[in-house]
């Protein structure tokens, strides 16, 4: 009989040669093997879920009440609290989360490894550590925390999005080693796509689906932490961001995320040979959570462990994050309702109104708007800066399995396929590139405003196939500008239930026009809408100011 952990499947994946799904079937039994069938849910249930499968994991059965109680009350910094006062032990909410972990695998496939054992035992000793001596192993004892796929953890395996690189890791990588010194609990890891190059996390291991409607995407490529995260079953994820790999799919998800101005955090080691993309994007790396102090635990724990020191390509700025001081004079935010190429669906335009309406009657801060800024160019130069081999290297790993090319990897190679620029080429890219920021700045000096709040993608989630659209995140990446997105209190509602204002009924594009004929035909219900707020690049403290002074007017 097989070990298989059976997953929630809406769609269909591409199927490969034999040689390939004989590979895939046997990392899929490998997985399945560690899962005893106490915490397997109902074959009626995989094969027949609701819509939102959400509310699952506290009614299925296998979780204790003071299980429910630790996965669904407590943020990180609470369970640190919690741990190191001995109100809770770092064993029992190792195995809270590593079980309801891998019943959101169940219903989402949002994960690639899950290690209930070992995480139970690191728990166990940093329990024995509290008891013996009085004192934590750092603040986050005994927190756990998931990790996406692609970052190396010792004794597990890790991939750089294809199945031909995936590999058995020696050693933690940089900001693993700093997680595990502060006392932090790995216990799962969490699907990415292939390429790590989506905003849906569709891979080998299978599709992740969106908790609040499987017919949507998780988005990516941080997808599988996203749907974790927002299932409970992780209080804190990791996840990276060269285009909006962090906040799209905390946007979708309905949970907190934050890109930080790149070379901020340590990423040594995370992608086994590099990522030639950035040699004109870099790529960053940050917290996905269930609340804004979390994110702010995160960086204020990382950066303690003064990272730049072994990792010189990072910049030493001192975090002070939600403890900034207070400024002078009112937070100036502009309001970006619009891109200038694709006017966001009617959800998200209704939370960017609900958010202004809020935030100019508190009388707190400078609302104005924010006029965008050549975005079509931006998103066409970083759609070629991503692939300066035009993706030679993707159909490289592709053809050495067999592994079949989804249809969103054909998608995000179009603008660059078949185009190996060459050194003088990437020197032109990044030549443009500089001009763009130069040419940003000045033209955010002239909107004289401290932040901008504004989308995190043309809509809420979206369906599955159907994330072609990145230009409220990837604009940022472009800049490097840092981005912190937030729940609101925003879902969309049934379909046919909420139609484009009179005012916007003129496309803006035929981008503009094709989503609009996305929102027409789609099923929406439940998807949580997020927004982002951007500060200037390196002004990542100025950026949690910000949402500090926003935290009690919006309820973030």
């Amino acid at each position: 009989m097989s070990s298989i952990v059976a997953v929630v499947s809406p769609t269909a994946l591409i199927p490969g040669p034999p040689e390939y799904e004989a590979r895939r079937r046997a990392i899929l039994e490998e997985f399945g093997a560690k899962v005893p069938e106490t915490l397997r849910l109902p074959q009626g249930l995989i094969a027949n879920p609701p819509k939102n499968v959400t509310a699952i994991p506290r009614e299925c059965g296998i979780l204790s009440p003071e299980e429910i109680e630790i996965t669904e009350t407590y943020d990180a910094t609470a369970l640190a609290s919690a741990i190191a006062s001995r109100k809770l032990t770092a064993v029992a909410v190792a195995t809270a989360f590593a079980k309801r972990a891998i019943i959101a695998h169940q219903l989402t496939c949002c994960l690639t490894d899950w290690f209930m054992d070992e995480a139970v035992e690191r728990a166990r000793s940093l329990d024995e550590h509290l008891a013996s001596t009085g004192k934590t192993v750092g603040p986050l004892h005994g927190v756990p925390i998931s990790l996406k796929e692609h970052m190396p953890v010792a004794g597990h395996f890790s991939s750089t999005g294809f199945l031909d690189t995936r590999v058995l890791n020696d050693e933690d990588a940089h900001m693993i080693s700093i997680l595990r010194a502060a006392g932090a609990v790995f216990y799962c890891k969490t699907n990415q796509p292939q390429a790590i190059m989506h905003l849906e996390s569709t891979s080998f291991f299978g599709r992740v689906l969106n908790p609040y409607n499987i017919g949507l995407s998780a988005g990516g490529s941080t997808g599988g932490e996203a749907a974790l995260v927002a299932m409970r079953g992780s209080v804190l994820g990791v996840g990276t961001d060269i285009g909006g790999s962090v906040r799209g799919p905390a946007g979708f998800c309905g949970i907190y995320g934050f890109k930080p101005t790149s070379y901020t955090l340590p990423m040594k080691d995370f992608l086994a040979g590099g990522f030639p993309a950035e040699l004109n994007v870099i790529c960053s790396t940050g917290p996905m959570c269930n609340s804004l102090r979390d994110m702010d635990l995160f960086m204020r724990v990382v950066l303690a462990a003064k990272p730049y020191l072994t990792d010189p390509r990072l910049i030493p700025i001192p975090w002070v994050g939600l403890q900034s001081p207070a400024r002078s004079g009112p937070i100036k935010i502009g309001i970006l309702m619009n891109d200038g190429v694709i006017t966001p669906q009617p959800p998200v335009i209704r939370a960017l109104k609900w958010a202004q309406e809020k935030l100019e009657a508190s009388g707190s801060f400078t609302v104005k708007p924010f006029v965008p800024y050549r975005t079509a160019e931006a998103i066409k130069n970083v759609r070629q800066a991503y692939w300066p081999d035009g993706g030679a290297e993707v159909r490289k790993h592709l053809a050495h399995t067999g592994e079949p090319i989804q249809p969103l990897t054909e998608w995000v190679l179009k603008e660059a396929a078949g185009k190996d620029v060459g050194s003088l080429g990437v020197h032109d890219i990044r030549m443009a590139r500089d001009k763009f920021r130069c040419d940003f700045a000045e033209h955010w000096q002239t909107q004289d405003v401290d932040v901008v709040l504004c989308p995190v993608f043309v809509g809420p989630a979206c369906e599955h196939e159907t994330s072609w659209y990145w230009n409220y995140t990837a604009f940022w990446n472009y800049v490097d500008y840092p981005g912190a997105v937030f729940p609101t209190t925003i879902k969309a509602g049934k379909k046919g239930s909420e139609a484009y204002a009179p005012d916007a009924v003129s496309p803006l594009s035929d981008e503009d026009k094709h989503v609009r004929q996305l929102w027409d035909k789609g099923d929406f219900e439940d998807a949580p809408i997020d927004l982002q707020v951007v500060a200037r690049k390196y002004h990542d403290n100025d950026l949690f100011a910000a949402l500090a002074a926003m935290q009690p007017v919006l309820g973030i």
